[in-house]
């Protein structure tokens, strides 16, 4: 049996989707801290039920959906992690955040790359940001472990850039 044959052609992440308590609020959020703009609206019964926030510099397109509930529900889970491409942008998103007074867990040495944990947007989902930078190659098919992420990035930090 070839795998790969048998294996569904997929491109990417298309988009990420969220609850959210509060559309104007996050929409504002997201926009002061990452730069994100509004792309799209949902409209329900005459009620905005939801929008599509877009990334000018090629993050992923945010999709925030009006459900309080699951809202609460998600608060900090960190979902998703949001691809940066190198140490030095991550080291620079982590000072803009600083300066934005945005709580955060600062630069760890993740399994593969480097990770800026624990920022959380209004309604408490934890943010991610991960490099697609590698600081460690794996051998086709190889499985690698992490044991306690937080202890190993506080015994290894990342090079200054």
């Amino acid at each position: 049996m070839n795998v790969e044959a048998d294996t569904p052609s997929l491109a990417g992440v298309h988009h990420l989707k969220l609850p959210v308590r509060d559309l104007a609020r996050s929409e504002a959020w997201y926009g002061r801290t990452l730069g994100y703009r509004r792309a799209a609206e949902f409209v329900e019964h005459g009620v905005l039920m939801g929008i599509v926030l877009s990334h000018p510099a090629g993050g992923p397109d945010l999709a925030l959906r009006l459900d309080p509930g699951r809202a609460e529900a998600a608060a900090g889970f960190d979902y998703f992690a949001i691809a940066v491409p190198d140490s030095a942008a991550i080291e620079a998103l982590a000072a803009r955040m600083e300066a934005l007074g945005e709580p955060h867990g600062g630069v760890w040495r993740g399994l593969r790359g480097w990770v800026l944990p624990m920022l959380h947007d209004p309604d408490g989902h934890e943010v991610r940001f991960y490099t697609t930078e590698e600081h460690t190659s794996r051998e086709p098919g190889e499985i690698m472990r992490m044991v306690d992420a937080q202890e190993t990035a506080e015994q290894v930090r990342p090079a200054a850039p």
